[in-house]
């Protein structure tokens, strides 16, 4: 069985659900991905890794490193990380707080002595929707100096993320879409 093809039966099996929901957004949903259910699942973990790698290494030129919001970004771009070494190329992982330490430095970065300024790299992202937690991930790693190429995310709800991310001149890759994954 193919990577995406193993992905998307552990994603159906225990990301996915009908039910009321309240998303991100702000907006309510009948449906709903729990992409961390995948990312920090032994298999999922490895196999959205190796997924997020064959979409990063889509970009154009040398990738520095791979991050995001934490918590969702947070598996998936060590997985991609790692998915890269041992391809071998180095990718960094780091980490956006969404405010930052309250102690030490104060940082808003994890993983910043890895990337300096002007590295080249991809926000990840388990699941997008209206592209707002996107786009805030590219708009603080774009103020601590890095040069965002674009943004990979698990599972696109198809619901406005796509046109915002690209209105707002970032590409947008898809391991999958809801409707590859549920018609």
């Amino acid at each position: 069985m193919s990577v995406k093809a193993e992905l998307k039966t552990i994603i159906c099996e225990l990301s996915y659900e009908e039910r009321e929901v309240t998303l991100a957004s702000g907006r309510k949903s009948n449906f709903y991905f729990d992409g961390k259910q995948t990312t920090l699942h032994s298999r999922g973990g490895l196999l959205v890794g190796q997924a997020f790698w064959d979409e990063v290494k889509k970009f154009d030129g040398k990738i520095d490193g791979v991050g995001g919001l934490t918590l969702g970004a947070d598996p998936i771009a060590t997985a991609t990380s790692i998915a890269a070494q041992l391809a071998g190329d180095n990718v960094h992982a780091f980490i956006i707080r969404k405010e930052p330490k309250g102690h030490g430095t104060g940082q808003w970065l994890e993983g910043r002595k890895n990337l300096p300024p002007g590295s080249r790299v991809v926000i990840v992202e388990d699941v997008t929707t209206t592209g707002g937690s996107s786009m805030k991930a590219v708009e603080r790693a774009e103020e601590e100096g890095l040069e965002v190429v674009g943004i990979v995310t698990l599972v696109d709800r198809q619901e406005g993320a796509r046109e915002a991310i690209e209105g707002a001149g970032q590409e947008l890759r898809t391991v999958f879409t809801k409707s590859d994954l549920v018609g």
